[in-house]
């Protein structure tokens, strides 16, 4: 092979992966940071834990072309439950939403956005619930995940983890994560 074709291979091998790196979904926040740990404003307020019980900010942006709708979808696969804890579920985000305020998550709904459907987490209450790993456990690992939908999903508040994670899975178009730490 020669020298300009294995040149121009590469060079279109290096800018396809730069477009989907630009085209690919990102997520930040203004609360957490990926590696980081949680304040404890994001710890929950109940089983021996004593925190504020707040959401974090999120942001998001590069949704591609045919997302209908957004989910978040907040996770501790540390938990030694033998499946992880759900410590949110938030599904039917309008489209023209990007961002949520820090508390966005509030159990009486007032801070989500209008339109979307805050899901029942594993503490048995329809919004966020925060961080609240058993006592000396170690640092235990959150996923805040957001999710474009290729639909908005027919679902109700008291679906199980495991039908809300199937039903946004089977529809997601593309996700990005931000991974947070906390331990007590």
């Amino acid at each position: 092979m020669n020298k300009s074709l294995k040149r121009l291979i590469l060079f279109c091998g290096t800018a396809a992966m730069s477009m989907s790196a630009l085209s690919a979904m990102q997520v930040s926040s203004n609360d957490i940071s990926h590696g980081d740990f949680m304040a404890k404003a994001h710890e929950f307020n109940g089983f021996g834990c004593t925190g504020e019980d707040k959401s974090p900010q999120l942001s998001w942006s590069g949704a591609p072309e045919g997302t209908k709708a957004f989910a978040i979808m907040a996770y501790d696969p540390d938990a030694p439950t033998g499946s992880g804890w759900w410590h949110w579920q938030l599904v039917n985000i309008p489209l023209d939403v990007t961002s949520l305020p820090t508390d966005a998550g509030n159990p009486s709904g007032k801070n989500a956005p209008e339109g979307s459907l805050q899901i029942e987490n594993d503490y048995g209450v329809a919004g966020f619930g925060g961080a609240c790993p058993p006592q000396g456990d170690g640092a235990h690992r959150y996923q805040f995940t957001v999710h474009a939908l290729s639909k908005k999903l027919d679902l109700n508040q008291s679906a199980s983890g495991a039908l809300v994670g199937y039903m946004v899975n089977a529809h997601t178009l593309d996700s990005a994560t931000i991974e947070s730490l906390y331990k007590r």
